[in-house]
């Protein structure tokens, strides 16, 4: 089984699609296919789908709605190589003491790879490798065509479970710029850093990279307007000042001058280590 949730949700089994039309059993599978591998109990699936007051046919109503899962998964199954131990469509998706598994049968899904290929990139990044941790990081973040689940009419559970990945997207992302950073690649990060600064207004790690990335560029006078931006935007939105990381860098950029800097470093997790920008 292949599965991809990193943008619209595809589920395939034998290749065949498994994925349904309708908004409720698609919210089911993407449960699932989420957790793959995993019991997810009755519970989680029925507040998913109805919320905290659901209807007395709940736990009916998603019994059918796995049978029409298992009714797609028996005829991908039907693909099956002669040579194959058979399986039915129970097999697949199981049902277990309070729950159900989606069994992948060891196949691909996006999201465990990408967690493996951040995972080494942020190994890559800790051991000073800046070249591997840009190439490891870039293609985890790759795999995303959109955002997570972005078919899906999500309930409390989904909608929780796709902040939770736009967050680990966001850090991958964040160690990328990073790692780009020490390596001299200023320049070529302008046009990303200026569309991200735009979308997330208010996220100082990003905002302090595209300062840096500005500066060491020779464009000092544009760092100090980024800050700016993002100071009335915190201010604004947040009733916050920028963080003492931020003050700290914009104040070295107003000292260094003009130039651009040789040497500087963010910290993508937004800790304090020491800002150098010359």
């Amino acid at each position: 089984m292949d599965i991809s949730v990193l943008g619209g949700l595809a589920v395939r089994e034998n290749g065949v699609s498994i994925t349904p039309t309708a908004p409720k059993p698609r919210q089911v599978l993407a449960m699932l296919a989420l957790h793959a591998d995993q019991v997810v109990s009755v519970s989680t699936l029925t507040e998913e789908l109805w919320g905290t007051e659901p209807p007395r046919s709940a736990r009916a109503t998603l019994q059918t709605y796995v049978l029409q899962l298992r009714e797609m998964i028996g005829a991908a199954l039907e693909r099956d190589h002669a040579d194959a131990a058979p399986r039915c469509a129970k097999d697949v998706l199981v049902t277990v003491p309070g729950g159900y598994l989606l069994n992948t049968s060891g196949g691909a899904s996006d999201v465990r790879e990408f967690e493996r290929l951040a995972g080494l990139g942020y190994r890559a990044m800790d051991a000073g490798d800046f070249p591997g941790a840009a190439r490891q990081l870039g293609e985890a973040l790759s795999l995303w065509t959109g955002a997570a689940l972005a078919d899906i009419q999500t309930g409390a559970q989904l909608s929780m479970e796709t902040r939770r990945l736009e967050e680990t997207r966001l850090c991958a992302l964040d160690q990328r710029i990073e790692a780009d950073l020490r390596l001299g690649r200023h320049r070529e990060l302008l046009g990303e850093l200026s569309v991200l600064v735009s979308r997330y207004h208010t996220h100082e790690t990003l905002h302090g990279q595209f300062m840096l990335a500005l500066h060491r560029s020779g464009r000092r006078t544009e760092a100090l307007e980024a800050y700016q931006r993002l100071r009335r935007a915190l201010v604004r939105e947040l009733g916050l000042e920028p963080s003492v990381r931020l003050r700290r860098l914009q104040r070295s950029i107003l000292m260094v001058g003009p130039e651009p800097a040789q040497d500087a470093s963010l910290s993508a997790h937004g800790g304090e280590r020491a800002v150098r920008v010359g």
